[in-house]
This record gives C-alpha cells, structure tokens and sequence, in this order.
C-alpha cells in the first residue's frame, strides 16, 4: 500500500515537497515512481529512482526543478519540487514496479495521489 502527501496550493516559482510512504511490502525491492495527471489529460511519467536511490531518471520537463529521493529506513519515497510552474498543476501519484521503467503499465502499485496546484 503507497501513501502519498504533501500536495497543496503554491504560487509560481515556490516548491513542494511530496512524500509517499510505502506499508505492506519490502520497500527496498521495488523502483520507485512518481507519475501525474493533469485535468483532461493522461498520466504521465515525472521521475523514478532505483532500488538503491543511486540512479534517478527525470521527464525533459522537470528536469533540474524536481528531485526524487528515498528513505529506506522510513519505507518513504520524495518528490521534491522547486520553481513550481502553472503547467505543473496536476494530481501526483507514487507508484512501485519491478523494472527500471517509464511505462504506467508496468507499475504495479499506486498510491491514492495528491493535489498539486500552481497559481501564475
């Protein structure tokens, strides 16, 4: 089971910080993702991390404004967000998958989501 937090209203060019934490499962095993949905469009990919936290792939688009970290000790997965952009308003999801991977399909857990909004 994936919780995600953390979500709220922010002014261009402020920051969120998302976490997600992870019950039920080895936490460690699993490449972890965080995804997003915009109002009227499909989920897309943002960032995942391997299992070690040693390798993070990013979209074009949030690359170098957005940080994907885990904890191990806390079963908990981040997503740091800085220079928040309108465009970025969507609802974020943690996901977990067995393969280093862009592709929703292959994530197999998701967490509930959370509202991220960014007003101009």
């Amino acid at each position: 089971q994936l919780q995600a937090s953390g979500g709220g209203l922010v002014q261009a060019g402020g920051s969120l910080r998302l976490s997600c934490a992870a019950s039920g499962r080895t936490f460690s095993r699993y490449v972890m993702g965080w995804f997003r949905q915009a109002p009227g469009k499909e989920r897309e990919f943002v960032a995942y991390i391997n299992r070690s936290g040693g390798m993070k792939v990013y979209t074009d688009s949030v690359e170098g404004r957005f940080t994907i970290a885990r904890d191990s000790g806390k079963n908990t997965v981040y997503l740091q967000m800085n220079s928040l952009k309108p465009e970025d308003t969507a609802v974020y999801y943690c996901a977990a998958s067995n393969s280093l991977t862009r592709a929703l399909h292959e994530y197999d857990t998701w967490g509930q989501g959370t509202l991220v909004t960014v007003s101009s």
